[in-house]
């Protein structure tokens, strides 16, 4: 029987599977394994990056934007800690990745070698699949164990590999399972979907709560929101299944949405969730019933009372949903919801005119969102980012929308871009992050550079941890510790092989994203931010009250009245 290495035998299931790609940085414990993806590189590529946790990212991003695994790998010891943010955000985000994480030789293992730490037990709450490779001919089965189960559970599968493991010689008779894999998908029944249409028909004013669970039925959850005439709201990850600016649009809900949506949602009488587990609570309405349609039974009525379940695929869900229901010609709720984001849209064209220094983030995203290519791809970071692109970003359904979605973590927009741009050479790639996430990761610009990957990086630089400051002030607090070292992010670009731009004024951005729409090299644009207030879409009555403290104690203490955000703003969100 022939024999190969296990190393190889490896990498050629991967190679089955279709893996493409694997982000990581080569070591002692890995390094065999990097061998046999470099005798394997012209059918899988190896992404060099400068920290573990940019390779983790970029792998969670990959498996966002694609549902395909995102494959990193790292030495062990401090770089497997160095994958825990990135692992963490895939798991929280249900991406599909596997890590591949070395370790010393099994004949120094659990004597406490330079860099041993025990992985298996570090892995252990990120990971659906979670093994130590204890013999050469496991490997290969390990691994196509990892992949399955990553796609299944569309979670993180790690495998730790001894030093030693991967260069034994086996024999090469194993046959990857990645031919007859295929996940099934459940259909919807017609007593379930009756069931529902029956809560829809005597409902008066109900409302559309559209999560990322839905991105495969895009145009099916178009058609439901205008067959029925509703009001709908989509959740952070899910901008951009239906165009943002949809006339039943309204926005997102909750510290990062809309007022219509918040009011939407306190008047409504029947709530209907689709594929979403949405975990703030507080702003969802749980005094009226619910319909929730979602694949995985686990979510059903997991964050809301639930009077009809429909476990089934979106896709499924909403075209028995489509065809079976009387078409709903008037609704006055939908028509009261309407008017309500006009006078919404009217409020955030007048918060762009207001007197200001700089480059007005409000403005900057308008800009974006008008200038943008129909098929760009949106890598937006934790921070003010996260805020401004919810609300002046009108994502459309040909572009495509990643963040950190439930771990929240700073940097993971440069990852995601530079994932985005490999997945998809053709397509332009931005990244917006504050100044504070972007300086997290920023070394791994250089890797735009060095793959020749022209993204577009934006750095909102306003010498500060913007949402942070405005956070410390909703909850009462004094500001501290949140002023950052100014650094000349244009020049770092170019001192890296890219293209840098300082812009200071809206007109000064406008030309630079204009200028660099098709660049040739990866550009950064260093925006000269405002200090702008990200407000809360609807102000309650906890963050008033925190902003009444923090601006008594300041003038207790400085005898000065406080730079807060403007009176008006704060008055027509809270009432």
């Amino acid at each position: 029987m022939t024999k190969i290495n296990a190393a190889d035998k490896m990498v050629q299931v991967m190679a089955d599977w279709g893996i493409k790609n694997v982000y990581g940085l080569p070591g002692d414990s890995v390094d065999t394994t990097v061998e046999a993806l470099y005798r394997k590189r012209s059918e899988i590529s190896f992404t060099q990056v400068r920290h573990e946790e940019v390779a983790a990212l970029a792998a969670a991003a990959y498996g966002k934007l694609t549902g395909q695994v995102g494959v990193c790998l790292s030495i062990g010891g401090p770089g497997a800690i160095h994958l825990l943010n990135g692992l963490y955000d895939a798991k929280m985000d249900h991406a599909p990745v596997v890590a591949i994480v070395g370790q010393v030789a099994t004949n120094v293992m659990n004597t406490g070698f330079f860099q041993e730490i025990n992985t298996p037990a570090l892995f252990k709450d990120v990971a659906v699949y979670n093994k130590l490779v204890t013999s050469p001919a496991s490997l290969p089965r390990l691994m196509d164990e990892a992949l399955r189960q990553a796609y299944t559970y569309k979670g993180v599968a790690v495998l730790t590999i001894p030093d030693d493991i991967p260069e034994h010689k086996i024999t090469d008779d194993f046959v990857s399972s990645a031919s007859n894999f295929h996940l099934e998908t459940k259909s919807a029944s017609l007593a379930e979907v009756d069931r529902a249409l029956e809560l829809l028909r005597h409902s008066k004013k109900p409302v559309v709560l559209l999560g990322k669970g839905a991105q495969n039925a895009g145009a099916e959850a178009k058609e439901f929101v205008e067959h029925y005439a509703l009001p709908f709201i989509q959740t952070m990850p899910a901008k951009g299944i239906i165009a943002d600016d949809h006339p039943n649009s309204l926005g997102q809900l909750g510290k990062l949405g809309t007022k219509p949506a918040f009011e939407a949602m306190a008047n409504a009488d029947l709530l209907i969730l689709i594929g979403t587990d949405y975990p703030y609570t507080s702003y969802l309405n749980q005094k009226i019933p619910a319909i929730q349609i979602d694949g995985n039974a686990n979510f059903i009525g997991h964050r809301h009372q639930v009077a009809a379940a429909i476990v089934a695929d979106a896709k499924s869900a909403l075209t028995l949903l489509n065809a079976r229901g009387e078409l709903v010609v008037n609704r006055p709720f939908l028509d009261a919801c309407q008017q309500n984001m006009r006078v919404w849209r009217s409020w955030m064209n007048s918060v762009q005119n207001k007197s200001h220094e700089g480059v007005l983030p409000s403005k900057l995203f308008t800009t974006l969102s008008q200038q943008a290519p129909d098929n760009v791809v949106w890598a937006i970071d934790v921070g003010t980012a996260t805020s401004f692109g919810a609300r002046f970003l009108d994502v459309q359904p040909l572009q495509k929308y990643v963040i950190s979605s439930w771990l929240g973590t700073m940097g993971c927009a440069l990852p995601s871009a530079l994932a985005a741009k490999q997945i998809w050479p053709r397509r332009p790639v931005y990244a917006v992050c504050g100044d504070g996430a972007f300086s997290m990761v920023m070394q791994d610009f250089v890797t735009a550079v060095k793959y020749k990957l022209p993204i577009v990086v934006i750095v909102l630089n306003n010498k500060m941890l913007s949402f942070i400051k405005y956070e410390q002030q909703a909850a009462g607090q004094q500001n501290y510790a949140i002023d950052l070292a100014d650094i000349d992010y244009a020049k770092f670009a170019v001192a890296c092989g890219g293209i840098g731009v300082n812009v200071k004024t809206d007109a000064e951005f406008a030309t630079a994203l204009k200028q660099f729409q098709s660049p040739k090299r990866p550009v950064l644009i260093n925006a000269a931010v405002a200090d702008e207030a990200p407000l809360p879409g609807k102000i309650v009555m906890d963050e008033a009250q925190g902003y009444l403290k923090f601006g008594w104690e300041y003038f207790k203490d400085k005898f000065q009245i406080p730079q807060m955000p403007p009176l008006k703003e704060i008055m027509r969100q809270f009432f």
